[in-house]
């Protein structure tokens, strides 16, 4: 007891003597003392930093939908911070740590948030969040970002494009912004940027571009030519008249429409591309260029299946014509597994499980959720499976699990009156069966008595595009023959 009385004694001793010193410190040095005693490596910890994270095994970047906690809220572990919309679907953060949300970095909306990227900062329970110290973005060394005059600039080049102005700092400029400025040369500080973190976004290029349209874009630098290096001389050309009241040249690429403007021949209009569908053109441009694509159709008689649909119906079990598609096309993989198959970097790979992926159209673009087992579930089940699975596409509220691994795939245009189309491989897959609309069609054959007749059928065409690495056009005609008899008898898939 009496050294803790001697040790808070010599403790409150030391503290005045620190409150006098400081007094003696000038005016002008006190913000240094301030920042040491509100320094949270002293009185703190640091802030938790809040990453975009990798929310599925092909995202790259995402965008913030929606925050679900405001700035100075509590969060547990396991609380849903925002809502991020990735390569497949959108899908809500959850926290790792319990403490309260500081600060927001980057505000919803944002688009192409790379992984890694600092959107939030945390700080324990008990600290004042409204002190939280924001980190300096990170940025390249001032070695790198001051370019040291070439000793040989060529004389010829006359550079067009306008600079940042010096002193100002290094200027953030959107792509869509950059493309305004660079095409019609204005100087980009001059913009007054609106975006996060002073970005300049392609509003505020359209705002510049609006204040400086009645005297026209900015006329292009002229660089002094030395007289010691003359150029050849061009060969005179007809000068045209419309082209000598150019100031510049006239760009390769089409200039964007201004809002309120009529538009002009050649002008284009941008809109906003989700991550959805950057990551299909990319993952579809991808298969095109990688994977060699073989072709075959057969036509498939749907007969017995409307029967049988017709049949389920009076029992109030409503299945649909794709319903029996997944599951001949799963029976159909396990009676021949060599099909069943995946291109890897070493070379082919046997797939243990029959997971079929049905494509879905949603407004984002085309998705895949998957049917896990197709074999050895019933069509009844498939058909529940796939009702819930397309509406959480719709909805933007698919899994990870739900639409990652899927062996197979399956697309249907029929609906909407396709007679027959082929689709595009869905790497690392092998195969993808392509679905018309079924169709009444006449043949020719004999009845009881062996006399010649007409029948009516109900044909519906199919198109298998293959990994032509994988499966030769031999075994592709096989799968499509076994599938065909497994479609037309649908009671035997019961039994397999």
């Amino acid at each position: 007891m009496a050294a803790s009385l001697r040790l808070g004694r010599r403790g409150i001793l030391n503290g005045i003597k620190l409150i006098q010193t400081c007094r003696g410190i000038p005016q002008s040095h006190h913000g240094h003392y301030r920042h040491f005693f509100q320094s949270q490596s002293l009185f703190g910890a640091a802030p938790m930093k809040v990453m975009m994270p990798a929310l599925s095994p092909t995202m790259e970047e995402g965008r913030i939908l929606k925050w679900l906690k405001k700035e100075g809220e509590s969060v547990s572990a396991g609380d849903a911070l925002c809502e991020i919309e990735t390569d497949k679907a959108v899908i809500s953060m959850d926290s790792n740590e319990d403490g309260i949300l500081a600060k927001i970095l980057i505000e919803e909306g944002s688009q192409s948030v790379r992984l890694g990227t600092l959107i939030a900062l945390m700080v324990d329970e008990g600290q004042d969040w409204k002190q939280v110290e924001i980190p300096a973005p990170e940025c390249a060394p001032a070695a790198l970002l001051s370019t040291p005059p070439s000793s040989a600039a060529p004389t010829g080049a006359v550079s067009h494009k306008v600079e940042p102005r010096v002193g100002t700092g290094q200027l953030r400029l959107s792509p869509a912004a950059r493309h305004i400025l660079d095409t019609h040369r204005l100087d980009p500080g001059q913009a007054k940027p609106s975006g996060p973190r002073g970005l300049i976004t392609k509003e505020d290029a359209l705002n510049l571009l609006k204040q400086t349209g009645s005297r026209g874009p900015a006329a292009p630098k002229t660089a002094s030519v030395p007289s010691a290096a003359p150029q050849p001389q061009q060969p005179s050309q007809p000068a045209h008249p419309a082209s000598t009241s150019q100031a510049y040249p006239r760009p390769s690429i089409p200039p964007i429409s201004v809002p309120g403007k009529p538009a002009a021949p050649g002008m284009f209009t941008e809109f906003p591309s989700s991550n959805v569908r950057r990551v299909i053109a990319k993952r579809l441009t991808e298969s095109k260029t990688t994977i060699p694509h073989s072709y075959a159709s057969i036509d498939c008689d749907l007969g017995a299946v409307q029967q049988l649909r017709m049949d389920l119906a009076k029992d109030a079990i409503k299945v649909s014509v794709n319903d029996f598609i997944i599951k001949a096309a799963a029976i159909t993989l396990k009676e021949m597994p060599e099909v069943n198959v995946t291109w890897s970097g070493e070379g082919p790979q046997s797939l243990g499980s029959i997971h079929i992926s049905i494509a879905v159209a949603t407004e984002k673009g085309l998705l895949t959720p998957i049917i896990r087992d197709a074999a050895t579930k019933g069509v009844q089940e498939i058909a529940a499976n796939a009702r819930a699975l397309a509406q959480k596409a719709r909805d933007g509220k698919l899994l990870p699990e739900e639409y990652q691994g899927g062996s197979f795939s399956i697309s249907n245009l029929g609906m909407f009156g396709i007679s027959g189309f082929s689709a595009v491989i869905n790497p690392p897959q092998a195969c993808i069966l392509a679905v018309g609309r079924s169709r009444p069609e006449l043949s020719p054959c004999l009845d009881s008595d062996g006399t010649p007749a007409l029948r009516q059928q109900q044909l519906m065409t199919v198109t298998l595009s293959s990994d032509r690495r994988l499966i030769d056009d031999q075994l592709a005609a096989q799968f499509l023959d076994k599938f065909r008899a497994n479609l037309e008898r649908p009671q035997r898939m019961a039994l397999i």
